[in-house]
């Protein structure tokens, strides 16, 4: 099991990883989206349109949940920056350590609002509501930050706007270049399945997409920092 582990290529094994963080981000956004108030914590365009139309009162959109948004992933995505900064690699233990923390955020912060009892369909008191999106919005952040650093073609984790362009650039209706079409298809439709999977389960709690996202992020670093160990192993 761990041979066959170790022989798959980096940029493979960060491919399926990316995706799987793709799919997550499905969640949470739809979390974001349909239980705290139309706010996104992944999708920062979504959030700066929802801030504008906001600013002129229109269909009484939030002002202060986007601002949260925006300001938690900036911080987020800086912090990843930061630590990223003297990387020796595109995996390393740093980035073993950053994904970790956006699987106890996004869990931590499930558990939390199970355990507040929140009720399906409601959204939660701004008391609670503000500080979930803004650590929400830190936590995507720092995915965010950490899969550009990682450098996946076609897969941020958290927007598919450019993957749909070169997809449909690309096609054979557009240029004929035809590359990378699988991993951009496979991109949009992970997304779009998280945002299925995460409003699903809003139905039952408020908290159970974001343990689920959690459960899935900490998978993929755990294999993701199994695969680096033993390919590191091998090149000895």
């Amino acid at each position: 099991m761990t041979s066959r582990l170790a022989a798959v290529s980096h940029e493979r094994m960060h491919l399926v990883l990316m995706l799987v963080l793709t799919f997550t981000t499905g969640i949470v956004d739809a979390v974001g989206y349909l239980g705290l108030d139309r706010v996104f914590t992944g999708n920062m365009t979504g959030n700066v349109v929802i801030l504008g139309m906001a600013i002129v009162g229109a269909d009484d959109l939030p002002v202060l949940g986007p601002v949260v948004a925006l300001v938690g992933f900036m911080a987020g995505a800086a912090l990843s920056g930061r630590v990223l900064r003297r990387a020796g690699g595109a995996w390393t233990a740093r980035t073993t350590l950053l994904f970790t923390a956006v699987a106890v955020v996004c869990a931590g912060l499930g558990v939390l609002l199970l355990a507040l009892g929140e009720t399906p369909g409601e959204t939660p008191a701004e008391a609670v509501a503000l500080p979930v999106t803004a650590a929400l919005g830190a936590a995507m952040g720092v995915q965010a930050a950490t899969a550009r650093f990682i450098a996946v073609k076609d897969v941020t984790t958290v927007v598919v706007t450019s993957t749909i362009t070169g997809l449909a650039a690309d096609s054979v209706l557009g240029s004929g270049k035809g590359g990378g079409s699988g991993r951009r298809v496979l991109a949009v439709a992970l997304i779009l399945l998280g945002a299925a999977a995460g409003a699903a389960l809003l139905r039952w709690h408020l908290g159970a997409g974001l343990v689920v996202a959690g459960g899935l992020v900490a998978l993929a670093t755990l294999l993701g920092a199994v695969h680096a160990r033993l390919a590191a192993r091998v090149a000895r």
